[in-house]
């Protein structure tokens, strides 16, 4: 079973990111504060969850949370300022779209850059051990799953619906037949035999 609350606070906003690791796309951060009594037997890190499954926990954390929200970094600003700082700065983006101030921030992960004066403690693997760090994975993935559907209509030759924008086998053959896209992360290992770049930071 996972925690309801770590601080103690009742406005503790759980932080988490999707798509850091993908080729194409942005990078999506979401912060859901719920109430700090809260449970569900099925809310877990969404990376164990099956599509229905997430689709419908979006849903119920929508419906349940106090506050939430959820904000990107496009693949330009990426490429600007690097992945671990692009993921910083979409979860900043979601606390600031919150209709109310955290008192505590917990985030997914070992690091984190201070948002304002807000205290925060890092969790790593954190989204398999609080629900509001679940809830925020689930709203960052669901929601970048859908936004990487869309682009993927646009563009067909990627399977980003299938994918999501990582760097799968087919996706990266796609890549060499057809080059590149605006939504492709150009500081990125986008060819197997490119050397490692930002990708790695």
């Amino acid at each position: 079973m996972l925690i309801a609350n770590h601080s103690g606070k009742i406005l503790e906003a759980g932080l988490d990111e999707a798509g850091r690791g993908c080729l194409a796309g942005p990078v999506v951060a979401a912060a859901v504060i719920l109430p700090p009594d809260y449970h569900h037997a099925l809310l877990t890190d969404s990376k164990q969850l099956s599509a229905k499954q997430r689709n419908l926990l979006r849903e119920e954390v929508c419906k349940e949370a106090i506050h939430w929200a959820v904000a990107e970094v496009s693949p330009q600003e990426i490429d600007q300022i690097n992945i671990l700082n692009a993921s910083f700065a979409a979860m900043h983006r979601a606390v600031d779209q919150l209709t109310v101030v955290p008192e505590y921030l917990l985030v997914d992960g070992n690091r984190f850059k201070a948002y304002r004066e807000i205290p925060h403690a890092c969790m790593i693997k954190g989204d398999g051990r609080y629900f509001s760090i679940a809830a925020a994975s689930i709203l960052a993935k669901t929601h970048r799953d859908d936004l990487m559907r869309q682009l993927g209509e646009q563009h067909p030759f990627y399977g980003w619906g299938q994918n999501a924008g990582y760097p799968t086998k087919a996706h990266r053959a796609a890549i060499a037949q057809y080059g590149t896209t605006a939504h492709h992360r150009m500081t990125f290992k986008l060819l197997a035999e490119q050397m490692p770049s930002l990708e790695l930071l």
